[in-house]
């Protein structure tokens, strides 16, 4: 289920996977001094672990070379560099373009917190193929995610029964419940995973992302951030302002909200792209065939999700879509327009008793594959968010705060709100009510907001811009639908991004592409 305030942008690569299918460790001490002289040793990669979601060894690249991996050493609690290490998992195709032309390494973060950038990195490989010519196109599992020290919490078994629970309660017995798995769950996130809940941080991995470069031989750090990325290069920014070389952050989480504002805001933003989802097919009249109108394409949702609390329909067998997964599975198809036709037939299935397109949606979200095993993204997740956040929310606290959020969204604010109560148990403290990311001094970052991204709402891109400082962010609109802009394909979009990245142009601010 979706967590409070971050986004998984990592997860549109499961769906991307999923739904084809469907339809047809610690090692010891050493000084940071040589953590930073550490070599890499890249060999070609192997499949991904169960941990970044599983699949096949990534394809080779179009011009005859292979995706490599590698393990850097970092320290495992960075107030404390000459104590023990973890490994962080890194991933590269080499720059296809001349050697004389080569700026560097353009590290990405695809978002969550929890995405393995390591397995997702080769399913975009072609889209950044251009940026390819000049850079060697790296990425990384963030500590605590996918082969880099993982979280681990509940069992593949245990998931199960944890997404086939009722996140919108509606009597106290329902609620008590829920709160009852939410702690069991951070329970077993304490017991399995104590050693690492204190060290996974977004400090932390920004830290881990200052000791890539210098590994990586850098003296400037090259990014791309998408989603809960753009929050991991401000945190980068505020703390390394004079590491900055050319940055992009693309999909925006707003820094200056805490939990309870980030997930009101995405209540409105997955609310008007439910919105958008349900005109675009009533402007297709008979082709339509999940309503006459707009009103009645989300009626009829609506009515979906209160037979489905009252009563389950099959999913995948053997388990039953629930309203909290259908729920889910609608959240997910938001995340991109390209998934819209899924979510049409998804519905249509759905409403002559068929769960399966939907679940397998909702399976996306969860970071569940076809052979039930589960990727560490939940337990992931759920840890970085409550090690980053203060906030601690009680049950009588979300249930004052229920009318504001059907306010702004009559499907999805009780889910969102109750996604609230996800750090209430947690065993470590959170660091800061919002994360820090002024960056005086540092290089120019463009930050690309979209007008119509449910998941990081457009206003936050404007409030990154202002909070990274005079002179630093540069904000570029794109008037389009889902989560981020650059792999909308958007020409205009695209051309900017290159020309910042590849040739150093930065585009005039307030710059919109429509």
């Amino acid at each position: 289920m979706p967590k409070p305030r971050r986004a998984r942008a990592a997860a549109l690569t499961a769906t991307a996977v999923l739904l084809p299918s469907l339809l047809a460790g610690c090692g010891g001490g050493s000084k940071d001094g040589d953590l930073s002289a550490q070599k890499l040793d890249w060999k070609d990669c192997p499949a991904p672990s169960a941990a970044e979601g599983g699949g096949d060894a990534p394809s080779p690249l179009p011009n005859g070379g292979t995706w490599q991996c590698a393990t850097m050493r970092a320290p495992l609690d960075w107030s404390r560099p000459e104590g023990d290490t973890i490994g962080i998992a890194l991933i590269r195709a080499k720059a296809s373009g001349a050697r004389s032309g080569r700026i560097g390494s353009l590290v990405f973060n695809f978002g969550g917190p929890g995405g393995s950038g390591v397995s997702t990195l080769p399913s975009f490989g072609e889209d950044y193929a251009k940026l390819r010519t000049r850079y060697d196109l790296v990425s990384f599992d963030p500590r605590g995610v996918g082969r880099s020290a993982p979280v681990k919490c509940e069992n593949d078994q245990e998931l199960d029964s944890y997404f086939q629970q009722d996140a919108t309660p509606d009597d106290t017995a329902e609620q008590t419940k829920l709160l009852d798995n939410t702690k069991t769950f951070n329970g077993a996130c304490e017991k399995n995973s104590k050693r690492m809940l204190p060290q996974v941080r977004t400090t932390d991995a920004a830290r881990d992302m200052d000791l890539m470069r210098q590994v990586l031989g850098d003296r400037k750090l090259y990014y791309f951030g998408i989603s809960y990325g753009t929050e991991l290069g401000g945190v980068y920014a505020h703390l390394f302002p004079k590491h900055v070389g050319r940055a992009v952050f693309d999909a925006v989480v707003d820094p200056t909200q805490d939990p309870e504002q980030g997930s009101l805001g995405q209540a409105k933003g997955f609310q008007l792209a439910l919105d958008n989802f349900a005109e675009d097919c009533a402007s297709k009249g008979e082709e339509c065939k999940i309503g006459d109108s707009a009103q009645d394409v989300k009626d009829r949702i609506a009515k979906l999700l209160e037979d489905l609390d009252r009563k389950p329909i099959p999913g995948i067998f053997p388990r039953e879509l629930t309203q909290t997964a259908a729920t889910n599975g609608i959240a997910q198809a938001l995340y991109s327009k390209d998934f819209w036709e899924y979510l049409t037939e998804g519905l249509q299935e759905a409403y002559a008793g068929d769960g399966k397109i939907l679940m397998a949606l909702s399976d996306a979200m969860n970071g569940r594959s076809e052979n039930g095993e589960y990727s560490n993204i939940t337990a992931a997740n759920i840890s970085i968010n409550c090690a980053d956040e203060k906030a601690r929310y009680t049950a009588d606290y979300v249930r004052r705060k229920l009318p504001e959020f059907r306010a702004a969204s009559p499907l999805f604010g009780d889910f969102l709100a109750w996604g609230m109560v996800s750090c209430t148990d947690w065993a470590v403290a959170g660091a800061a009510d919002h994360p820090e990311v002024s960056a005086s001094g540092s290089a120019p970052i463009l930050v690309v907001g979209n007008t119509g991204d449910p998941a990081t709402p457009y206003e936050g891109a404007g409030r990154m811009v202002d909070a990274l400082g005079k002179g630093v962010g540069v904000e570029l609109t794109y008037k389009g639908q889902g989560h981020g802009a650059y792999d909308s394909k958007d020409k205009c979009v695209q051309s900017a991004v290159n020309g910042y990245l590849l040739d150093g142009k930065v585009p005039t601010a307030g710059t919109v592409c429509s």
